[in-house]
């Protein structure tokens, strides 16, 4: 599994380049060599989530980043959650790639002091083999965040064998993830890998969260030009 924060296909690779780059927020260029380097890392994984992945404005060329992704990395299954759109200027959601096709796709809103954060829920297999994954973005807002957990903590508390992905702006320690701990299966990381900035990561802000399985060779990879890591983990049985 990955997870990865792609940054609607931009690159930045100093702070600096947040304000010289600054047109990249808003055109297309040079995102398309980006995409296809995060499709050459995908391809490998059976399933991949998705944070700020432009779902077709003006910034990623009228393209749904994900759509392009899948096909490029040739993912049979796919979804986009789109979450906050800024006009037809730019866009961002949460999407997931899939070889494993769900029984079940859903998509939830999250509280906030803001609007435009979600979470894309799927449900896979039936039975004692059914397991679930989640893929969210939450705030930068310690108090928005602590809403968004709750309403997690609620939502996926009914699942024994359940994935966690995303950006979560915070340390997998941080106090607002401890609801996620006490009234669900998922446990924090194996690891702790700093994800932000990509190059020179000091933050973990990105995780993978499991319950019901083993997580093996967990660690942080590059994500094609983004400003967050990548997260990789494969699954064993618990």
């Amino acid at each position: 599994m990955l997870s990865a924060n792609i940054q609607a296909g931009s690159s930045t690779r100093a702070y600096r380049e947040y304000v010289t780059r600054s047109w990249s927020h808003v055109l297309p260029n040079g995102k398309r060599l980006n995409l296809d380097g995060l499709a050459t890392l995908a391809q490998p994984y059976d399933v991949v989530g998705l944070q700020e992945s432009d779902p077709g404005s003006l910034r990623s060329g009228f393209t749904n980043q994900a759509d392009y992704l899948a096909e490029r990395a040739h993912f049979p299954f796919w979804s986009h959650q789109p979450n906050r759109r800024i006009s037809r200027i730019a866009g961002s959601g949460n999407a997931l790639l899939s070889r494993i096709e769900p029984a079940e796709l859903l998509d939830y809103a999250l509280p906030g002091r803001i609007a435009g954060r979600g979470v894309l829920l799927a449900h896979f297999g039936k039975g004692a083999s059914a397991w679930s994954l989640a893929v969210t973005h939450l705030s930068l807002g310690a108090k928005s965040r602590q809403l968004q957990i709750g309403f997690l903590a609620e939502l996926l508390s009914e699942f024994p064998r359940l994935v966690l992905m995303g950006d979560f702006n915070c340390d997998s320690d941080a106090p607002e993830m401890r609801p996620l701990y006490r009234q669900t299966s998922l446990s924090p990381p194996p690891e702790r890998v700093c994800t932000f900035p990509s190059w020179a990561p000091q933050r973990c802000l990105d995780h993978v969260l499991v319950g019901g399985f083993k997580a093996l060779n967990y660690h942080a990879i590059p994500a094609a030009g983004s400003d967050h890591m990548a997260v990789s983990v494969e699954l064993a049985p618990a």
